[in-house]
């Protein structure tokens, strides 16, 4: 199943797998494919994230408070809005993205994804040497 499960598409966050170093554009498309199939799913599904609840104080002054309840993946946070299956992609529904989400644990997906960052980082040190 392919990841574009949401009508909108996000900007790439994968900096913080990939590093600050600067590829080549030969190798943009072996990024794009462990950015889709590694890095987004791990982000989207598996990796928690603190969401804020907004309390504002007597002085009118807000603040923003992590509590661990609000700790979810960005999947869990979408599926709890109460208008979220709009805008779901046509043919997708939360079952079949739940079945997605049971295919491994947290730690199994966290562990995919460093063992294909190193494959690609391998690969591309491959190439550079080579070529």
């Amino acid at each position: 199943m392919t990841m574009h499960w949401l009508k909108v598409r996000m900007p790439p966050s994968s900096e913080k797998y990939l590093g600050t170093s600067i590829f080549s554009r030969i190798y943009a498309p072996l990024i794009n494919e462990f950015n889709l199939h590694c890095v987004y799913p791990y982000i989207n599904f598996h990796r928690p994230c603190f969401y804020p609840e907004t309390v504002t104080d007597a002085k009118g002054k807000e603040r923003k408070k992590y509590h661990y309840k609000n700790m979810m993946t960005h999947y869990e946070k979408f599926k709890s809005l109460p208008t979220s299956e709009k805008y779901l992609k046509e043919g997708v529904n939360f079952e079949t993205l739940d079945k997605l989400v049971m295919e491994m644990t947290d730690n199994e997906a966290a562990d995919l994804l460093n063992k294909e960052r190193q494959l690609l980082f391998n690969t591309i040190t491959e190439q550079k040497n080579t070529g």
